[in-house]
């Protein structure tokens, strides 16, 4: 499955030399698993879907927020997405539009219909909440095999399902996390569970993938992801409906600034 930022040369080409060219037989494992999950999610095309959203604070209490959003594959790049929420009114309009790229950090604006003024997502901030969820503005991006070392660490059984424990490493010098545990489900290769850990390795969040549907008989979409703040003791819920996909009126020009100013 969703930032022209600057990043030291050196930086860059030693991470992509330990992606391509893995130096332990855990490495070279952990890489070949994440490329064939990448590889079994090719070729959807676009989507479209609505979403509910559900901020939960320490004390229980929540926040309800109604979205549609769409994607668009790119050949040879990250994926493009946009995010546009409809209720309630102190957000309707308000818009984020992502280009994740494969190597180099990925672009991402925010309108601001209340300016009337689209706002461009500093490296500085992508580690920061998107829309006071508990969702960074990075995890917006889709997943690009690039954009990480990997290691495998073992094959487990998460709540009944075999499942492949690996360690990722974000490439880019400005992520917020240190790393990252994902577990893939062995049998269809779709993410079950993603552990964060902040930039001194401390554990952060953990994303818990649910009711799994397929589409177009080969692509798995969850219909919840919950994400669980362990440091401040929110949650954000992530309810989506509606999948479509491969819709004609979705094209590259569904994703251009002005077409961000416009969303409805």
């Amino acid at each position: 499955m969703k930032k022209t930022i600057l990043i030291a040369a050196s930086v860059v080409s030693i991470a992509l030399t330990a992606a391509i060219s893995p130096q332990t037989a855990e490495e070279k494992k952990g890489l070949e698993i994440s490329k064939k999950a990448e590889a079994a999610d090719n070729g959807w095309g676009n989507t479209s879907q609505t979403l509910t959203m559900i901020l939960k604070n320490k004390n229980g209490q929540t926040t309800t927020r109604k979205t549609h959003g769409f994607s668009l594959e790119v050949i040879g790049d990250g994926d493009k997405s946009m995010t546009v929420f409809d209720t309630p009114k102190d957000v309707q309009g308000t818009a984020s539009m992502t280009y994740t790229h494969k190597v180099g950090d990925d672009d991402q604006w925010l309108y601001l219909p209340a300016l009337k003024r689209v706002k461009r997502i500093s490296s500085s901030n992508k580690s920061g909440p998107f829309m006071g969820s508990e969702f960074a503005f990075e995890d917006l991006s889709s997943q690009e095999v690039e954009k990480y070392t990997h290691k495998y660490i073992s094959t487990v059984k998460l709540a009944g399902v075999v499942v492949y424990k690996l360690e990722r490493v974000p490439v880019s010098a400005t992520s917020g996390y240190k790393k990252i545990t994902v577990y893939i489900n062995k049998e269809n290769l779709r993410p079950e569970r993603i552990i964060f850990y902040d930039r001194k390795a401390a554990k952060l969040k953990t994303l818990v993938y649910s009711g799994y549907k397929k589409y177009a008989g080969k692509f798995w979409r969850a219909d919840q992801m919950k994400m669980v703040n362990h440091q401040n003791g929110k949650e954000t819920i992530l309810k989506f409906e509606g999948y479509k996909f491969n819709d004609p009126t979705i094209t590259e020009e569904s994703f251009t600034q002005n077409s961000l100013k416009r969303a409805k």
